[in-house]
């Protein structure tokens, strides 16, 4: 099996010794993705703005390995409010509604930049098409 891993260029990834994306197979797994562009965080305070941001970014590493939308088979949210919990759902029902993978979203602490507040990870199956 081929293992396939991307990275980015984002601020933390050399640094920390990740990838973005890694495919193996028919599967494939995105890092955590935040709104941070070019190392700055966007959407500074509007938590489904960020959302829409993350999930771009995790969909734009998943096409890297030929993944679509389609084929996201589970996602994850970390959110640092409870009370911005129904903006990120929505935010994802707006690129899911339709393929309305396995999710969680999951109340954290705080994320690495105190102005993040939502982080996603995506999971996908290619083997169905």
């Amino acid at each position: 099996m081929t293992v396939t891993r991307l990275g980015s260029g984002g601020p933390w990834e050399a640094t920390y010794g990740y990838s973005r994306v890694v495919r193996a197979g028919d599967l494939a797994w995105t890092a955590g993705c935040t709104s941070t562009v070019d190392g700055t965080v966007t959407h500074v305070g509007d938590a489904a703005a960020q959302t829409a941001q993350a999930l771009k970014i995790a969909l734009d590493a998943l096409a890297e390995v030929g993944a679509e939308p389609r084929d996201v088979v589970r996602s994850r949210m970390y959110v640092t409010d409870r009370a911005q919990a129904d903006e990120v759902g929505r935010a994802h029902n707006a690129v899911f509604g339709a393929v309305r993978p396995a999710a969680t979203l999951v109340v954290v602490a705080g994320l690495l930049d105190p102005e993040h507040l939502v982080e996603v990870e995506l999971e996908a199956y290619l083997g169905a098409r």
